[in-house]
């Protein structure tokens, strides 16, 4: 039975596992994401298919990478710090020369929310928004179809709210990269997200406050998708989710702040996959029967 390798681009690291005929993701690994110097994750990526293509029989290979894609060229055509030199990266064309099977390329977040809507939290819904947390912020939406904009960027949610006194976006007051700095500022080197919220459920009044302040930095962006959007769902997908609904109710809790009264009708739901999200969308295209337009 041969499996199909779906590999994840992020900026911290670049995951990787293989999926079966019926659906089921084994064999996860996860590597370093090198500095981009001279094609660097390309090459990465180069050697991670060679070596699991030695072991295993390989049906074709999804990419889920961050940056903004063109799907059809399988190309990066916009990257902002995350990673540098990004944009050009030519993973299609480069990889198909040196592969027999197929190759599939899709800006992360548009995989993850693709990977809920096959096998996770959206499944049958038709007008959901997904936000992923982590190194960076990042947005997708779905209405009969993937919606990325003639330019393939929409959705662009980490570069919102823009301040020019203090030169900062969304995605760097919001992310889970700014919790953690804010965490290391307040609490010093070594204290983990992971014991951040465990202190917090515990009761401990400068974790809460702390958890508090970074939920209300994520929710004025949420409240900026329903004004403009009004899905009927958002997804909050990333690592973060793993906290689960404690996370929700303290971002649920901040969210009328921003809202006129009564507005809020859109569902807000923790994403079911975690950080399997995208490489279950990632290698989605290879599937038939299925009803997800992208």
């Amino acid at each position: 039975m041969a499996d199909y390798l779906s590999i994840d681009i992020g900026g911290t690291f670049i995951k990787y596992a293989l999926l079966d005929d019926q659906k089921h993701l084994h064999g996860h690994q996860q590597v370093k994401t090198k500095e981009n110097i001279d094609q660097a994750i390309l090459k990465q990526v180069e050697s991670i298919i060679s070596a699991v293509s030695n072991e295993t029989a390989i049906n074709g290979v999804g990419i889920s990478t961050a940056g903004i894609v063109d799907r059809e060229k399988g190309e990066i055509i916009f990257a902002g710090p995350t990673i540098r030199d990004y944009k050009g990266t030519a993973f299609k064309a480069h990889l198909s020369r040196t592969f027999p099977f197929p190759i599939s390329v899709e800006n992360d977040v548009n995989a993850a929310l693709i990977g809920e809507l096959w096998q996770g939290a959206a499944q049958g819904e038709n007008d959901v928004f997904c936000i992923t947390l982590g190194t960076g912020i990042g947005g997708a939406y779905y209405h009969d179809g993937i919606m990325d904009g003639t330019h393939h960027q929409a959705n662009s949610v980490g570069y919102l709210l823009y301040d020019p006194e203090t030169k900062t976006n969304y995605e760097m007051r919001a992310s889970t990269t700014a919790l953690n700095r804010t965490i290391e500022k307040e609490f010093g080197k070594g204290v983990s997200t992971k014991e951040v919220f465990e202190k917090a459920r515990l009761g401990e009044e400068p974790y809460i406050a702390l958890i508090e302040a970074w939920s209300k930095e994520v929710a004025r962006g949420l409240a900026q998708i329903i004004l403009l959007v009004d899905p009927k769902c958002i997804l909050i997908g990333g690592g973060i989710s793993r906290q689960g609904d404690f996370l929700l109710n303290h971002i649920q809790k901040q969210l009328t702040t921003y809202l006129p009264t009564n507005f809020l009708k859109t569902e807000i739901k923790i994403a079911q996959l975690y950080n399997d999200a995208s490489l279950f969308g990632a290698v989605h295209p290879f599937f038939k029967g299925g009803n997800i337009e992208c």
